[in-house]
Parts: structure tokens; sequence; C-alpha cells
């Protein structure tokens, strides 16, 4: 009998201490992450912010408006305003939880302005429609139920007062109530709705009944909870909130894919038949995301890393249908980001996610982008390539930077498919590169991986110092056809900074003669493109002199590894004052800015909400130790 007893006791503390294993390790892998992702009520319908979805099964709630006379009849679909595409409708983002619990809104459309507020109560959606203004003929409010993507079969009714859904899972049924009495109107439309007035005040709302004091009291309570979350941050309150919004309000459903991505700006998406990821913007996000939203952060991470071709490089692009950047690539940030990433939770499975594809994109770049022994933006010949494969406009599409100067000089050899040119940027962020994976290699116990590495580190960083100027004290790209360094100045010049090959006297001159400089970097805003004495920085066009946040983040990263206190204040400063002039304004988080003014809004090329943006209000939070705590 003791015997029996002694063994059940063991096979308790045997199962204790394996449940208490897996509570500290869980065994993670991709699917389990979207699975606990993709969960409740949340803004994923990419094209319309007024649809409400409840993931895992897809039933959406729409709030849309119909006009009683005269077009255009509909609110179609909804963005955030200040995009360079003119929707009808526009949005002004309030706040949105990144779980969805707190989403509110200013909605403008054919003379009328409302507040749209969704909150979670459990399980349970409550959407309130406050009308701010109206028209003098007011509009239909409608309330629109349907399963989106064919994630359920399931049966939607329409009944006198309410809406019946079945969604098909094990859940049961949902039944969708309104505070207000629907109108005995019917619209065609392809899914069962009710109408109302919108002159007046109403709520719509799943499971028990409530009353309208009750919604409010709930709304209060959630919007209080979500606004507290930012105060941990203090005085960089303001920056968390820019950054969190524009991640959060950009977050979508790839159903293609099956996964939950927080994209560069929602019309991207759109404007490429459902999806489109960027390759460092990506990266950019993940990071971003990884301050608190670590399942979001691993989603975009090994999204982006996973998008990798048969040739062995993650893509520029990779969009709806199969549409990938098949001849070139981007900037190599992926091992620093993934890097930062671990450190800040150290969970292994991500690292076995992505590790294989990091390392294979790694020996890709040494194989096809070496130029005499140094590293050069290139594009492949392929038949599926995009904008004129093996050119030198798609090798600048490569680098980044799209119609950057620093590169209008140089020539293009269709034999080695790179440009004529030794770019110390991206040969200082390839010995980043080589650096952050040799080190994740030695986490994964692959050591002959990381001496790899580690060579390449150094045979890159040796040829990376032969571009040191010593007479105008800094790294310059360098013409490989003609042994003669380019003119031209910009960030990049200073990424050699993250490579760590700089000496500290080296970085010392880099700042003073140049970073510091009036006439080059330093300004009230900082930091532009292309040098302010650059006959292209007058052009104030995308690369051609405009602000643009990763070149300020991957500066800042190179600075940190430097006794430069003065610089690294500079630039942490002037990014927090540039984000926070158009988000006090206007709300936006632009994809670029002005160099001259901090606007962000004087140019049409330049997305008002775009995610990478968010980077500076990211900076000053790395530097001010929230992210590494």
């Amino acid at each position: 009998m003791k015997s029996k007893q002694y063994l059940a006791l063991i096979f308790i503390v045997v199962l204790f201490v394996s449940c208490n294993s897996r509570i500290k390790e869980p065994i993670r892998n991709q699917d389990m992450l979207q699975e606990n992702i993709l969960q409740g009520w949340n803004t994923w319908n990419n094209p319309n912010l007024l649809s409400f979805v409840k993931m895992p099964e897809g039933l959406s709630l729409r709030v849309t408006y119909r006009k009683k006379g005269g077009g255009p009849y509909w609110v179609d679909q909804a963005y955030i305003t200040g995009t360079n595409v003119n929707f009808q409708e526009k949005i002004t983002p309030v706040a949105h939880a990144y779980d969805g619990s707190y989403i509110s809104m200013k909605l403008k459309w054919a003379g009328m302005k409302s507040t749209i507020t969704a909150v979670h109560d459990g399980a349970d959606l409550l959407i309130l429609v406050t009308p701010d203004s109206l028209p003098a003929k007011p509009h239909c409010l409608i309330l629109e139920a349907g399963i989106l993507w064919n994630q359920s079969e399931g049966k939607i009714t329409s009944k006198t007062d309410r809406i019946e859904a079945d969604p098909g899972y094990s859940g049961g049924k949902i039944i969708i109530h309104s505070i207000n009495k629907p109108i005995d109107l019917r619209f065609p439309l392809p899914t069962a709705h009710l109408c109302f007035e919108s002159d007046r005040e109403n709520a719509f709302y799943t499971g028990k009944e409530r009353s309208m004091e009750e919604i409010k009291v709930i709304v209060e309570r959630e919007k209080h909870k979500f606004e507290s979350g930012k105060d941990q941050y203090k005085e960089l309150a303001e920056a968390y909130e820019a950054m969190q919004s524009v991640l959060s309000w950009n977050l979508f459903y790839d159903a293609q894919n099956k996964r939950a991505i927080t994209s560069v700006s929602r019309v991207w998406n759109e404007a490429w038949g459902g999806y489109i990821i960027f390759d460092w913007d990506t990266y950019f996000a993940a990071l971003m995301l990884s301050l608190d939203q670590k399942d979001l952060a691993y989603s975009n991470a090994i999204a982006i890393t996973n998008s990798i071709t048969e040739r062995g490089f993650v893509p520029n692009v990779d969009a709806s249908f199969g549409v990938k950047s098949f001849d070139r690539s981007q900037p190599p940030v992926g091992s620093m980001v993934c890097k930062l990433i671990y450190d800040r939770y150290q969970e292994k499975w991500f690292l076995q996610a992505v590790y294989d594809n990091l390392l294979t994109w790694n020996r890709w770049r040494d194989k096809n982008r070496n130029n005499q022994g140094f590293l050069s933006w290139g594009s492949d010949p392929h038949p599926n390539g995009m904008d004129h494969p093996n050119s030198k406009g798609a090798a600048m599409l490569e680098s980044g930077l799209d119609n950057s100067p620093l590169f209008e000089d140089a020539g293009f050899n269709t034999k080695n498919h790179t440009l004529e040119l030794a770019d110390a940027g991206l040969m200082g962020l390839y010995v980043a590169d080589c650096n952050y994976l040799s080190e994740i290699a030695l986490i994964l116990g692959k050591e002959e991986d990381a001496k790899e590495l580690k060579g390449r580190s150094v045979q890159y960083g040796k040829k990376l110092m032969e571009l040191w100027d010593e007479k105008s004290g800094i790294f310059r790209d360098k013409y490989t056809d003609r042994n003669e360094f380019s003119k031209h100045l910009a960030p990049t010049n200073f990424y050699p900074l993250i490579a760590g090959v700089a000496t500290q006297e080296q970085a010392e001159r880099m700042i003073k003669e140049h970073f510091m400089n009036p006439n080059e970097f330093y300004g009230d805003w900082m930091m532009p493109s292309i040098a302010r004495n650059d006959p292209a920085f007058g052009d104030n066009s995308y690369w051609r002199g405009r602000i643009w946040a990763p070149m300020n983040f991957l500066v800042y990263m190179g600075l940190r590894n430097y006794k430069l206190p003065e610089a690294r204040k500079a630039l942490v400063d002037k990014s927090l004052a540039l984000l926070l002039n158009e988000w006090r304004k206007n709300r936006h988080v632009h994809e670029n800015y002005n160099s001259v003014t901090g606007a962000g809004a004087d140019v049409s090329n330049s997305d008002a909400f775009y995610s990478w943006g968010g980077l500076l209000g990211f900076i000053p939070l790395m530097d001010k130790g929230y992210y590494n705590k």
C-alpha cells in the first residue's frame, strides 16, 4: 500500500515539474503563435476600419452609412485621413489597443461627423456611435453582419430588432442587439443588416441585454485601462502613444497566409490586392512591437524572414498572389532585429524559426553582391523580376533609398549585376549582420557557423576601413570602376559605426566635422537623407533631402557603440521633436518629413500613417532604457 502511495506521489511530483517546465519554457511554433494572436474582436479587415471582426470565426460587424438621396450612397472603404489616396470618407485615429479592447475614431463623410468607439466586455463587443454633427438631411446608419474570408460556414439572419449569427464554431449563436429601435428599411446589401436613424446616439452589442448607461460605463472603464498603459513611460508617454497608434491601426489579418501582420500602411495593402510587406520596414515594425507585444513582434519578424526566395535572399517586396522582387533584396537589418527581440524575451524557439533563412541570406549577399572585395547594391536578371531587373534603377531600389542622389554618378555592371559603387552604408550594415548572426549561432550551439560569420565580419570590416577618407574624416562610398570617392554624403555614411570598426578618434571626427555641421546634417530637424549642401537637398522629395525615421534609428544604433553623448542626445531629442510636431497637430505619423520645416504633410508622397515613422518614438524609448529593462 505504501509503495503505491509512494509511486503516486512521485507521479504527482513529476507531473508538477513537467507542467512548471512547460510554463517557464513553452514549446511554441508558428501555428500556435497565430492561434494565440487571432482571437477576439479587432479591426482585422484591411480595407475598412469600420469593420469589427471576431476571430477565428471571421464574423464581421460593419458600421456604415447610406445617403437618403444623391450619390455617393455608401461609406465604402475607410482609411486613416491624410493618406495620398483621396477617399470620400475620412477617419481620424483617436486610440486603438493592440487587442482591440478599446478602439476610438472620428469619421467624416458627406457632411456628417461621428465618433465611433468599440470595446470588449469579456467575449462581447460593444460599439458606441455618437453623432458630432449632421447634414440637413441625416443619413441612415447601418449595421451590417457577415462572414469574411470563408473563415467559417455559418448562418446570419436579421430579425426585426436584432441580428442572429451562428458562425459554425463551438461558441454557438451570437446575438447582436441595438439600443435604438431599427427602422423598417432594407437595402441591397449582400448580408444581414439593420437600419437606424443617425441623428441620435446609438450602440450595438453582443451577448446579454445592456442599457446605454451600462455600455457607457464599460466604455469609460476600457478607455481608462487603455490610457493608463502609456503612463508607465512617463515623460515619453506621447512618444509611446504615437508609435503604438501607428502600429496598432495598421495591424490586419492577411487571409492569404492566415497570419496577423502590421503593415506599412493599409492603403499599400489594398493597392497590392490584399497585402504587401517590405523587407526592412517589416523588421522595424517587429522591433517596435517587441517593446510590449511579443507575439506580434514574432509574427512580423517570422513573416518577412520566411518570404525568402529560392535564390536565398529576403526580397524587397513580398505581396499578394506570389508577387515578389525576385531580382533584389533590401538592407540587411534582420539579424540585428531578431537578436534584439531575443535579448528581450529569451525564447530560443524564435531564433530557431528565423536562423536558417537569416544565415542563407547572409551567405547570399557575400556570394552575389561582392564587388572587388567590397559590397554593392544590385539587381539580378530574373524573368519575374520587378522594375527592369539587372538595371541601375532596380539596384537603387535594393538599397531601400529609391531615388537617392547617392547613386546618380554610379554606373551599373550588367555582368556582376551590381552598381559600380562600394557602399559604406551597406558594408556597415553587413558587418553588423555578421556579428549579430554570429551571436545567434552561438546561442543555438552552432559554433562552426559562428566561426564562419566572424570570419566574414573581419573580412568585410577590413575592406570597410579602406573606405575611410582621412582628408574629410568620414567613411565614403567609392566608385569601383574609377577608384575615387563619391562626393555625396548621407546618414548612410555613419552606418559603419554600427559595425564598430571605426576607432573612437574616427567616430569623433565624423561627429564634429559632419554630424554637427549645420551645412551638412545638423539643424532644428534631423537627419536629412542627403547633406544639406548637396544640390539634391532642395528637391525635398523622398530620399532627396527629406528625413526618414529608419535612417535616424540606424545612425542612433551606431552612436551607441561609442562615447558620443552630445551627438546621441541631439539625435534622440530631435527625433522625438520631429515625431511630436505632426502627432500633436494632426495625429499623423509620417513616412518622411521636411528637413527645413519638420512638416510631414507638405508633399503628396509622404504617407501620413506609415509604420516605420514610429521609430522616431522608439529611439527615445530605447535610449531612456525602457526597451532594455
